[in-house]
């Protein structure tokens, strides 16, 4: 069974190959979806400063019947610090609101700061020195692996050109119809497992007829799917939910793609609208104020549906 299954990072830690995403998850909720997730079998939680649930997390962390030490945690330093002393800070305060003694991975969310995500300046100074400072987190054990997220070959190579521990993980978004072939060979050659957020693509998924009848082909939901294709790929999928029995079934995917249909899922026509997510810089959109408070209205809305 998946849950029962590892990846090895290149520093000789192990980490779960399946995880639960807990994007916008409340903090107030973060706690009890976090012990379902691990009464399910899950021993792997990925949060982010950004998701502003970092305490809810590490509440259900604590408190979830299971040694510290079996359960692997990872959180994101936010995509905006782009300096020394600030990542130093800001590691520690995740720390802190967490209220663990360590963390198990922690990565840079994103070469760019979102508002200037996909834009012409790379911010590899910047990058560099928030490097540096998880290198020091690491050392100090504070921290048992170190990675990126959103990192394109270019930021890849200025943090491995410059540091003194390399990077163990790439985060991205990959998910079927959007498989981004070179970055993966090319972050996979450098011995960094590539962890794929998404892998539901947001949910527009469920949307794509030829998807929807070669789940049923194999008698699978479109989210086994998915989160099984990412697995075949050699990546490490992220889904996202609340509901346990969501949360439970996207872990049931011990069945084998075949290599045809394989081939099939990566040519599909790649997603060019990700619905109400759109508007979010890694899906492709702009990044201010009136689109996200148009987001959080329309995710509020479908709540009450």
């Amino acid at each position: 069974m998946v849950l029962d299954e590892n990846y090895t990072l290149s520093n000789g830690v192990e980490i779960p190959k399946l995880g639960l995403g807990t994007w916008f998850i409340s903090n107030k909720d973060a706690a009890g979806v976090v012990k379902e997730a691990v009464k399910i079998g899950y021993r792997h939680i990925d949060t982010a400063q950004a998701y502003r649930n970092e305490s809810g997390v590490g509440e259900g962390i604590r408190n979830c019947g299971v040694k510290r030490e079996e359960i692997f945690v990872t959180t994101k330093l936010d995509a905006g610090i782009k300096s020394y002393q600030e990542a130093v800070s800001s590691i520690d305060e995740s720390l802190k609101k967490m209220k663990l003694d360590y963390i198990d991975l922690m990565i840079i969310h994103s070469p760019q700061p979102w508002s200037k995500f996909g834009g012409d300046d790379r911010y590899l100074e910047g990058n560099r020195e928030a490097w540096r400072a998880l290198e020091d987190a690491y050392k100090n054990g504070k921290l048992r692996a170190i990675g990126l997220s959103n990192f394109n070959k270019t930021d890849i190579d200025n943090i491995i050109e410059n540091c003194s521990v390399k990077p163990m993980v790439n985060q991205i978004l990959a998910h079927i119809s959007n498989t981004p072939e070179e970055l993966i060979e090319y972050t996979q050659n450098k011995d960094i497992l590539v962890e794929a957020y998404s892998p539901i693509g947001h949910g527009e998924l469920f949307k794509n007829e030829k998807i929807v009848e070669m789940a049923e082909k194999y008698g699978v939901s479109v989210p086994q799917l998915c989160i099984r294709y990412d697995l075949q790929l050699g990546l490490l999928p992220l889904p996202k939910s609340e509901n346990p029995e969501h949360i439970k079934n996207n872990s049931e995917v011990d069945f084998i793609i075949s290599k045809e249909d394989m081939e099939i899922l990566k040519n599909l026509k790649e997603i060019e609208d990700y619905g109400a997510a759109s508007i979010m810089p890694v899906y492709g959109g702009g990044f201010n104020l009136k689109s996200i408070i148009s987001y959080i209205f329309q995710r509020i809305a479908s709540i009450f549906r």
